[in-house]
């Protein structure tokens, strides 16, 4: 299904995710945005996508299922709810999922730490922003220490928030605790989303407090360091800015800025969620035979 060696893919959803999704995806060299579907022709991120020179769609789902050519790849850029219906429509026509809802139906992805392990499944979840900014640093903080409780804190401009995360902010808060839960191992785990008012709008935040034993300074910095790195490759705008430790606490503050396209730079939320997406959608494609996706989640 590649046509010219790139992967034609789609977005369903317009709103502030999805423009700036069909952005990054115009930039990669090995995928091929071909559509970009809303349900509402009046939808600005529509009106945006077509002056960007894309073919736009106004019927949902149904405008993907009825694309005059190939689809191998659908980012659902909607809300939670709706994804399971998403899911279950384009699953039949053979279409691979990557769901940047927070509604668990995929297999949990995060690029730096298991995003091999996902490329032959036919539905990706990308967790959530909060997630991706925190489950790599937690991951190794869990894999060389012993951690009895995490707790994520995650700040968001106000701005930076669509529609769709409003409508999923309960989902949002469990599937991050669900998805650091299965990535670290650790049953105690909290987590808190602050949507900012602040003016000017503050920079894109997650904060991680962990307990456990044994914690040394030179171990958990190399661990976090080493994380950041990985993540960095990706999302150049991560950047850890606090890291300190106590012999049981451990805490962590990282920012993502965003770096290139639209969005302000603030907006670390959009940026580091889509670049997740799209560098795993990439890996996808790496491996994708004549039909993508063999496996289900």
């Amino acid at each position: 299904m590649k046509r010219n060696g790139r992967l034609p893919v789609a977005v369903l959803g317009a709103g502030l995710i999805g423009v700036d999704l069909a952005e990054k995806i115009m930039r990669s060299e090995v995928l091929d945005c071909v559509m970009v579907v809303g349900r509402d022709e009046n939808t600005p991120g529509l009106r945006q996508a077509a002056d960007l020179g894309l073919p736009v769609g106004t019927r949902g789902v149904a405008s993907l299922l009825d694309a005059p050519g190939p689809i191998a790849m659908v980012f659902d850029a909607t809300n939670a709810m709706a994804h399971a219906e998403h899911a279950e429509r384009l699953r039949g026509a053979g279409v691979k999922l990557v769901d940047l809802t927070p509604s668990k139906v995929g297999r949990m992805a995060v690029p730096s730490v298991n995003g091999t392990e996902v490329l032959h499944c036919d539905d990706i979840n990308m967790i959530s922003c909060g997630g991706q900014a925190s489950i790599p640093i937690l991951h190794a903080l869990t894999q060389a220490h012993r951690v009895e409780y995490v707790e994520v804190v995650t700040t968001a401009a106000s701005p930076s928030v669509g529609r769709s995360t409003r409508l999923n902010l309960d989902e949002y808060v469990e599937t991050t605790q669900d998805a650091v839960r299965d990535f670290t191992g650790v049953k105690d785990v909290k987590a808190i989303l602050n949507i900012s008012p602040a003016r000017p709008p503050a920079t894109f935040r997650v904060a991680m407090s962990v307990l456990g034993e044994g914690f040394g300074t030179a171990s958990v910095t190399a661990a976090v360091s080493a994380a950041a790195d990985r993540v960095r490759s990706f999302v150049p705008g991560y950047r850890i800015t606090a890291c300190v430790v106590e012999e049981s606490k451990v805490f962590v503050a990282a920012e993502v800025t965003s770096t290139g396209g639209r969005i302000p730079r603030y907006a670390g939320n959009l940026d580091i969620i889509n670049s997740a997406a799209v560098h795993i959608a990439e890996q996808c494609a790496a491996v994708a035979p004549a039909r993508t996706g063999t496996e289900t989640s």
